[in-house]
C-alpha cells in the first residue's frame, strides 16, 4: 500500500517538482554525505547533457518554451551542489569520488595546470558564451516586441481580409504572445547563466583561502600541503560545476540564437545550409590539398580532409545531377499526362464554362471607363473603400450582412455612367464626374453669387444639383450647397438601393448565417429551443416583411422569441410580422422621431379603417375597395403630408389600428415606399405623439 502510494505521488509531475526544489533549496542549508554528495553531482552532469541535445534538436524556440524556468532550476541545483561540496572540502579534507577523480585524474593532479584549466573554462563560459548568448536574448527581446504591433496588424488584416478564419486568428495571436513572453524571460533568464559563471569564480577563491587557512592554522598543515590538498579539491569541485555550467550555457546560446520558422532540427540545416553545395566542397578539397604537397606542411592531415571534402563534394554532384534528371523525367510525364487529359479537359470546358455563365451576384455596379479611376487608390479613389463601410453601416442600421458588392467596368456604357444591378437585372443608374464636385442646396443659396457647373439631378434622392469645379468648392459651402465628391454620390446612391431593396438581398443563407451568429453569442440550446417548432422559411418570411419596410433586424434575439411564441397561436407570416413590429416598438419608434424628440402622425379616421377592413381578402392579404373611396383616400392622404410637412419640417407616420395597418400599407406602398405606416400597438409608452393631420372624408 505504501509503495503504491509512492507510485502515485512519483507520477505527479506537480508533486515531484515541488519536492525537487525543497530539496535543492535544503542542500545549501544541510550538509550532505559523500556518496549522495557523488550521485547528484552525477545528475547534475546528465541533466546539462539532457537539456543541451533537447535544445541541439529543437525545431524552434517555441517548442522548448520551459526553458527558462529548466535554466532557474538548473542554475540553483548546481549552486546548492557547490554549497555542499564546499562545506565537505573545508570540513573534511575530502568531497567524494567525483569531484577527487577530476583533481586527480583530469589534471594529473598537478593543481596548477588545473587551476588554469579551470580558469579558461571559466573565461570561456563568462566571457564567450554567457556573453553572447546574454545580448543575443537582449537583441531578440527587443526586436520581437517592436515588431509585436506590426504582426498583430497582419493577423487583423488577414482575418479582415478572409485569408484567415477566427480560430487561426487567435491561434496566431496565442503565438505572438507566446513567443513575446519567451524571448522577455530568456532576457532575463541569461542573467542566471551570467552570475552562475561569477558565483563559481567567487566560490573557488573562498575555497582556496579558507582550505589554507583551516589547513595551517587549524590543522597544523605546512603550506606546500594545504596549497596541494585543498587546492585540488577545490580545482576538482571547479570543474565538475563548470562542465555542466559550459554545456547550459551552449544550450542557452543554441535556444536563443536558433531561428524561427524552421520546420527541421539544427544539424539538418546545417548540413543543407553548409554541405549541400559541391561547388564550396570542391573549392575546399582543392585548397587543402595544395596545402598538402607544400613542403614543410603536415600531409597526411591534409589530404585525408582533403580527400574527404572532396569526396563529399562528387557525391553531392552525383546528387544533384539526379535530381536534375528526375525533375525532367517527372516533367515529361506530367506532360504526357496533360496531353492525355487535354480530350476530357476540352469535353468539360464547355460545360464548365456556361456554368459559369448560370453565376449571378447579389449586388453588382458596372462603370464607365472614366469612373474607372474611383477605384484606384493610386490615383486617389476611394469608392471601394466607401463600399466596404457600406457593408459595415448596413449591418448596425439593419443588422443583416451584405454578400460581397462586385466593382467592374463595362465598356458598353457611357464613360462617366454607372449602374446598379441587384441579381443580374440592373435597378438604378446615374452619371457622375470624377474631376468634379456635386454641390445641391435644399433652400435658396446665400448671397448673390454665381457658381457655374453643370445642371444634374442628384440620382440618390432626385434632387437638383450642379456639377461643379474643384476650384469652385469652398464658393459653394460658403453659398450654402451641401458639396460631396463622385465616389460619395455613388457609394449614396449604393446605400439607398440598398434599404429599398434589402428584402430581396436577404437569402435564406444569410438567415441561417444570422441564426448561427446568435448561437455564438448566446447559446446553442437556447436558440435551438426556440427553433424546435419554427423553420428557416417562417423566420424568412417574417425578417423580409420587417426589411421591406426598413424595420432593423439587429434585435434578432427579439425577433425569435416572438415567432417562436406567437407561431403556436397563428403561423400566418402576416400575423407573426405584426407581433414582431410589437416586440421591435422602441426601435421602430426611434426611426421616426422628429429632430424634436416627438413622434408626428397623421391619424386615419375609424369610419376610414371599418372601410379598409370590409375590403380585405379572407386571408388578410389583399385588399379589394371601390376605385373612386382608393382615389379620394390617396387625394386626402396626399394633402394631409404636404401639410404636416409644410407646419413641421418632418416626415410624420400614418397612424392606424393594428387589424388594418397591413392593408392599408399594401394600399399605399407603391405611391408613397418612404412613408412609415404604424399602429398604436408600435407605440412605445415613453414616445410622445403629436397629431399633425387626419384622413377622413
Amino acid at each position: 500500500m505504501d509503495l503504491s502510494k509512492l507510485s502515485n505521488i512519483l507520477k505527479n509531475n506537480d508533486i515531484v517538482l515541488a519536492i525537487g526544489l525543497v530539496i535543492i533549496v535544503c542542500m545549501m542549508v544541510i550538509p550532505l554525505p559523500a556518496a549522495l554528495l557523488d550521485l547528484l553531482l552525477t545528475i547534475n552532469i546528465s541533466l546539462a547533457v539532457v537539456i543541451l541535445l533537447v535544445c541541439l534538436y529543437t525545431q524552434e524556440p517555441l517548442d522548448y518554451s520551459s526553458f527558462p524556468t529548466v535554466l532557474l532550476v538548473a542554475t540553483l541545483f548546481r549552486l546548492g551542489l557547490n554549497v555542499s561540496s564546499t562545506r565537505l572540502i573545508l570540513l573534511h579534507g575530502e568531497a567524494g569520488n567525483v569531484i577527487s577523480s577530476f583533481g586527480e585524474f583530469v589534471v594529473g593532479g598537478n593543481y596548477v595546470v588545473g587551476a588554469v584549466i579551470f580558469c579558461i573554462l571559466v573565461l570561456i563560459n563568462f566571457m564567450v558564451i554567457t556573453g553572447g548568448a546574454t545580448r543575443v536574448a537582449e537583441v531578440s527581446a527587443r526586436f520581437t516586441l517592436d515588431k509585436m504591433p506590426g504582426k498583430q496588424l497582419s493577423i487583423d488584416a488577414d482575418l479582415n481580409s478572409g485569408l484567415i478564419d477566427e480560430e487561426q486568428a487567435k491561434e496566431r495571436r496565442k503565438k505572438l504572445e507566446r513567443e513575446t513572453d519567451f524571448y522577455g524571460t530568456m532576457d532575463g533568464a541569461s542573467k542566471f547563466v551570467k552570475g552562475d559563471a561569477t558565483a563559481g569564480i567567487i566560490i573557488t577563491i573562498v575555497n582556496i583561502v579558507g582550505g589554507l587557512i583551516i589547513g595551517v592554522l587549524q590543522l597544523k598543515m605546512n603550506v606546500q600541503q594545504a596549497l596541494g590538498t585543498y587546492t585540488i579539491l577545490t580545482v576538482g569541485d571547479g570543474l565538475v560545476s563548470q562542465i555542466p555550467a559550459l554545456l547550459i550555457s551552449t544550450a542557452t546560446g543554441l535556444i536563443v540564437s536558433r531561428a524561427s520558422g524552421k520546420d527541421e532540427s539544427l544539424s539538418t540545416d546545417i548540413k543543407n545550409e553548409m554541405f549541400s553545395d559541391p561547388r564550396v566542397l570542391g573549392v575546399v578539397a582543392g585548397l587543402l590539398g595544395i596545402m598538402g604537397v607544400v613542403p614543410g606542411m603536415p600531409t597526411v592531415p591534409f589530404l585525408l580532409i582533403a580527400t574527404l571534402a572532396g569526396g563529399m563534394a562528387f557525391l553531392k554532384l552525383k546528387e544533384k545531377d539526379q535530381a536534375v534528371k528526375d525533375e525532367e523525367a517527372q516533367k515529361v510525364a506530367q506532360e504526357q499526362q496533360e496531353k492525355l487529359g487535354k480530350k476530357e479537359k476540352r469535353a468539360k470546358a464547355t460545360k464548365e464554362s456556361v456554368m459559369e455563365l448560370l453565376n449571378v451576384d447579389t449586388i453588382e455596379i458596372e462603370v464607365g471607363y472614366r469612373l474607372v479611376q474611383l477605384l484606384n487608390v493610386e490615383m486617389g479613389g476611394d469608392l471601394l473603400e466607401r463600399i466596404a463601410q457600406i457593408r459595415r453601416q448596413t449591418a448596425l442600421d439593419l443588422g443583416i450582412v451584405l454578400p460581397s458588392i462586385r466593382v467592374r467596368d463595362n465598356l458598353q456604357l457611357s464613360p462617366n455612367s454607372y449602374q446598379i444591378k441587384l441579381k443580374g437585372v440592373a435597378l438604378e443608374s446615374g452619371d457622375v464626374y470624377p474631376e468634379r464636385y456635386l454641390a445641391m442646396c435644399a433652400g435658396d443659396p446665400v448671397g448673390n453669387l454665381t457658381i457655374n457647373g453643370i445642371h444634374a439631378i442628384e440620382p440618390a434622392f432626385g434632387l437638383p444639383a450642379l456639377w461643379i469645379e474643384a476650384k469652385d468648392k469652398d464658393l459653394a459651402e460658403m453659398s450654402g450647397y451641401t458639396v460631396v465628391s463622385a465616389s460619395a454620390v455613388i457609394s449614396t446612391h449604393i446605400t439607398e438601393v440598398i434599404k429599398k431593396c434589402a428584402h430581396e438581398i436577404v437569402s435564406r443563407f444569410d438567415i441561417q448565417q444570422l441564426i448561427d451568429n446568435l448561437k455564438k453569442e448566446v447559446s446553442e440550446d437556447y436558440v435551438n429551443d426556440i427553433m424546435k417548432d419554427i423553420s428557416i422559411s417562417d423566420i424568412q418570411m417574417v425578417i423580409q416583411n420587417l426589411l421591406q419596410e426598413g424595420v432593423a433586424i439587429r434585435d434578432l434575439k427579439t425577433i425569435l422569441e416572438t415567432i417562436s411564441l406567437q407561431g403556436k397561436i397563428n403561423k400566418n407570416p402576416i400575423f407573426l410580422t405584426e407581433h414582431s413590429r410589437q416586440a421591435l416598438s422602441r426601435n421602430i419608434c426611434k426611426q421616426n422621431l422628429a429632430d424634436t424628440g416627438d413622434l408626428y402622425a397623421i391619424l386615419i379616421d375609424p369610419n376610414v379603417e371599418s372601410v379598409i377592413a370590409k375590403g380585405a381578402s379572407p386571408d388578410g392579404t389583399n385588399v379589394t375597395l371601390d376605385p373612386v373611396f382608393t382615389r379620394n383616400l390617396q387625394e386626402k392622404m396626399n394633402s394631409e403630408l404636404e401639410k404636416a410637412i409644410t407646419a413641421t419640417g418632418n416626415q410624420p407616420v400614418i397612424l392606424c389600428s393594428s387589424p388594418i395597418r397591413y392593408l392599408f400599407r399594401k394600399l399605399v406602398e407603391r405611391t408613397y415606399p418612404q412613408i412609415a405606416i404604424m399602429s398604436y400597438n408600435e407605440i412605445s409608452p415613453n414616445v410622445k405623439v403629436k397629431s399633425v393631420g387626419k384622413i377622413n372624408f
